[in-house]
């Protein structure tokens, strides 16, 4: 039986206790209460115990000292009605029910109130009918006849058992849910950060406490995995430096050398450029590392947004920007003064980007217009906008979502893969807690903005 399966049994079997332990104090309370209510409760008039004090026939009848003790304790009064109705005896009779009664009045009041007096009926040998009236209010007869005070009593009761269940049983299932909650409360924590990269340890004890041991060595294993390829980017990242350096400079002399004939410089341009791309491929590679696993401080200084982009777009201008390409930089709003706080060489970075991704992806060549705009929050927008091929809905539904892609677009069949230029994008976003928000240009084209705060 594993953790889990012992864990929700004993849940189970608790919870039947709980529910066995309620039943239990059920039975209790009602014990309780009846006892009190004997205790408290006057006894029931009994109207043969009455008549057992009550002697004669005909129109003789007489009651002893019992009987009028009896009658006196609860004030009530009583009376003998002949076979006929004529009232044969009385005691203690108010006056306006001193006279004779037919059948169908006996039978009307027989079982529930006499003219507002709930009376009791006992009928003797002779054929005569003894009628005991008790105070009005004091009964309540419907079917049956039960004292005032014992009526009360039984409301009391159930209102007690109601409400007393009513508070057992959401007090077990706080206490049941609680429990659950402080059992699986820590597991679900570390869960969520196993999947947000960031392992927890937990104690392993208590009834989890072999899913926790299984959590322990899974958020081991990511954390060794995790450094292990930090470690290795990190490793080849510095080993391939020197031999690229190597390479890019004996290619260039190659490449310049006019001593050589032009299709062998031209094969040295070929090896200078792919070692270039390559060096920048390793760069990028190891500042998503650094990203990814915080191995680089995100140093926030106040910087001026216009300018940061302004330095974004000469730096693309002046790394060689073919003809065929269009780049623009506008300030929407020369007059308002911003500044944001953030990483300007990780900004700039980010602009860079984003800049090339539009060039990468439109080979044929595009418009490409970068904007700074103010936000309302007090930060700014920057706006990076081309007029070229676009993407699919599909695609620009995935990067809205913020799906794991590395381009705007998907790789082609047999090509060349994309790099790492938007998710390290996205990183340095994420970093600065901004936000990235994909759109299409009209009538066609992809813009890009990032919302970045104050």
């Amino acid at each position: 039986m594993n953790g889990v399966e012992r864990f929700f049994r004993r849940y189970v079997f608790s919870t039947l206790g709980l529910l066995a332990l309620l039943f239990a104090a059920n039975v209790a309370v009602l014990a309780g209460l009846l006892l009190v209510g004997e205790m408290t409760v006057p006894t029931a008039f009994s109207i043969s115990a009455f008549c057992d004090n009550l002697t004669g026939s005909g129109g003789d009848w007489k009651v002893n000292v019992v009987g009028q003790q009896m009658l006196d304790e609860r004030e009530a009064w009583a009376m003998v009605l002949d076979p006929v109705g004529q009232v044969a005896w009385k005691y203690r009779l108010p006056q306006e029910l001193d006279h004779p009664y037919t059948a169908g009045d006996i039978a009307r009041f027989s079982r529930s109130y006499l003219e507002d007096w709930p009376v009791t009926v006992w009928a003797q040998e002779d054929g005569s009918l003894v009628v005991v009236g008790s105070p009005k209010g004091s009964m309540v007869k419907y079917y049956v006849s039960l004292d005032r005070d014992y009526m009360d009593l039984l409301t009391v009761l159930a209102s007690a058992i109601f409400y007393t269940n009513l508070l057992l049983v959401v007090g077990l299932f706080i206490r049941s849910t609680r429990r659950v909650e402080k059992a699986m409360g820590p597991i679900l924590n570390a869960i969520r950060g196993l999947a947000d990269g960031k392992p927890q340890t937990l104690k392993e004890v208590g009834e989890l406490a072999e899913i926790s041991a299984s959590l322990n060595r899974a958020a081991s294993y990511i954390a060794q995995k995790d450094n292990t390829r930090a470690e290795w980017i990190r490793g080849i990242s510095h080993d391939i430096r020197t031999p690229l350096s190597v390479i890019l400079g004996y290619a260039s002399q190659l490449e310049e050398d006019p001593a050589l004939p032009e299709a062998a410089r031209s094969q040295a341009g070929v090896i200078r450029r792919q070692g270039e791309k390559l060096t920048s491929l390793v760069a990028d590679l190891n500042l998503t590392t650094k990203l990814e696993y915080a191995l680089r401080p995100v140093e926030r200084k106040p910087l001026d947004p216009v300018e940061l982009a302004r330095q974004a777009v000469s730096e693309v201008l002046n790394s060689g920007l073919p003809d065929r390409y269009v780049l623009e930089f506008a300030e929407t709003d020369p007059d308002c003064r911003m500044t944001v706080a953030g990483d300007g060489a990780l900004l700039e970075r980010m602009l860079f980007n984003l800049v090339r991704n539009c060039i990468d992806h439109n080979p044929e060549g595009c418009r490409i217009a970068v904007s700074v705009t103010p936000d309302a929050g007090g930060g700014c927008c920057f706006t990076v906008t081309d007029d070229g091929v676009g993407v699919s809905p599909q695609r620009l539904a995935s990067l809205n979502r913020g799906a794991p892609v590395a381009s705007t677009q998907a790789a082609v069949p047999g090509g060349a893969e994309h790099g790492l230029g938007l998710r390290i994008v996205r990183q340095i976003v994420q970093a600065h807690r901004a936000r990235l928000h994909f759109a299409q240009t009209q009538p066609h084209g992809l813009t890009v903005t990032v919302h970045l705060p104050a």
